[in-house]
């Protein structure tokens, strides 16, 4: 049972909490990426750390994917507020923990934990769920989005900056900022619903369930490979970006958190204003294209790019990049009728995940391959990635694909 709210001054505290939350996990995403190469080497005493960044990202990912929903349905069992206490109170604690690693096995240790912490995102939206109105939860949603891309830029400027004095200072910093949300937390958090006693589906917990079901509806099986495509494009950036940077143009951590914060920038306007009105000049399909179009153009800059202007100069190019993204998920819902919606975007959420695991380590792979020669190469193979999505693209068949869908309306396996 869901507990109402009293007023909306109730309301507003714990969504402040939730909205911090949310960016916090981002922060701690993103403050990384500008160190973690200089980190590595001093851990290592090797020059060529590529396969390990490609290690430390797939682990954090794959907890994510494995406990959000066990975090989620223990929510259901013991309450909102507890789930979200444990999980703010185990990131301040591991971010102490990386800050004092001294070894490569303690630090992906420290990783996989964070990943698993920061997996509280699921926690934290079906809080949002429990205390708004249905008329409220589009905005609020929206909300969280933001806070998730103002953390994501502000993380990899945080950790460049504070890098560059000494490489453990972002995570003590992550800890303090985890160990404030936790105070407030303690103090303004209300339990949002009445815990269950039900027994627990297991098979929900299932990351690979929703996975299942697009194997007994064929005509949806283009539409997600093309989303796991995009997912695993743009995973090269997260993984090979900060490396890139550094054998290239000789960045320090603060030009490498910049340079990530103005991609970041570029993304969220983009994606927050452009494919409404891009989808209404061009359609859905030719958006996806005209998306593809111009990350190709960036990734072949970037390729040959001597000098570092050139990377900021290109950033516009990026900022229509990310309108092939928000088109292809207003045309995946075209896909399924209404009953079958919640699944599909399951199925869709799972093969991000998947790319988020599977794709830094092939990633940071060609990367351990490419570096000594010709650093910018790695982004070449990201367009492979690119040009695979284009034949799919104009394969997709959207009225065959509905009545598809509508009519097997295929039962969730267990």
């Amino acid at each position: 049972m869901i507990i109402s709210p009293p007023s909306r001054s109730a309301t507003n505290r714990p969504l402040i909490v939730i909205f911090a939350t949310i960016a916090l996990d981002a922060v701690g995403i993103g403050l990384i990426f500008p160190i973690l190469p200089a980190l590595l080497r001093d851990i290592t005493h090797t020059d060529n750390v590529a396969a390990a960044i490609g290690i430390m990202m797939a682990l954090y990912a794959c907890m994510q994917f494995i406990f959000a929903p066990l975090l989620g349905s223990l929510s259901d069992r013991l309450g909102r507020r507890p789930v979200l206490l444990i999980s703010l109170a185990g990131s301040a604690i591991n971010y102490v923990f990386l800050a004092c690693a001294p070894n490569l096995w303690m630090l992906l240790l420290g990783r996989a934990i964070a990943g698993l912490t920061s997996a509280n995102t699921s926690v934290a939206t079906a809080y949002i769920t429990d205390i708004s109105s249905a008329d409220k939860r589009a905005r609020r949603f929206g909300l969280a989005n933001a806070m998730f891309g103002i953390g994501f830029i502000v993380g990899p400027v945080l950790g460049g900056a504070l890098g560059d004095y000494w490489l453990r200072l972002p995570f003590i910093a992550a800890a303090l900022l985890n160990g404030g949300n936790l105070l407030l937390a303690l103090l303004m958090l209300p339990e949002s619903r009445t815990p269950t006693r039900a027994q627990t589906d297991f098979a929900a917990l299932n990351p690979l369930r929703h996975l299942r079901w697009v194997g007994s509806v064929k005509s949806l099986l283009p539409i997600t490979i093309i989303f796991f495509s995009f997912s695993a494009a743009g995973e090269v950036y997260g993984t090979c970006w900060a490396l890139w940077g550094a054998d290239t143009f000789q960045w320090n951590g603060l030009s490498i958190g910049l340079s990530l914060g103005a991609f970041g920038v570029c993304q969220t306007l983009a994606q927050a204003f452009l494919p409404g009105p891009a989808v209404k000049l061009l359609g859905e399909r030719a958006t996806i294209l005209a998306g593809v179009a111009s990350a190709s153009i960036a990734l072949i800059v970037m390729a040959f790019a001597t000098r570092s202007w050139m990377i900021f100069a290109i950033m516009p190019v990026f900022a229509l990049g990310g309108i092939g993204a928000p088109a292809l998920q207003s045309l995946a819902t075209r896909l399924v009728d209404e009953n079958q919606q919640g699944q599909f975007q399951g199925v869709l959420a799972s093969a991000v995940s998947l790319a988020s695991i599977i794709c830094p380590l092939a990633f940071s792979g060609v990367y351990f391959v490419v570096r000594e020669q010709w650093p910018g190469a790695i982004w070449l193979s990201a367009l492979v990635v690119y040009a695979a999505i284009v034949p799919l693209v104009f394969g997709l068949r959207f009225k065959n694909a509905t009545v598809a869908a509508t009519s097997q309306r295929p039962v969730l396996p267990p």
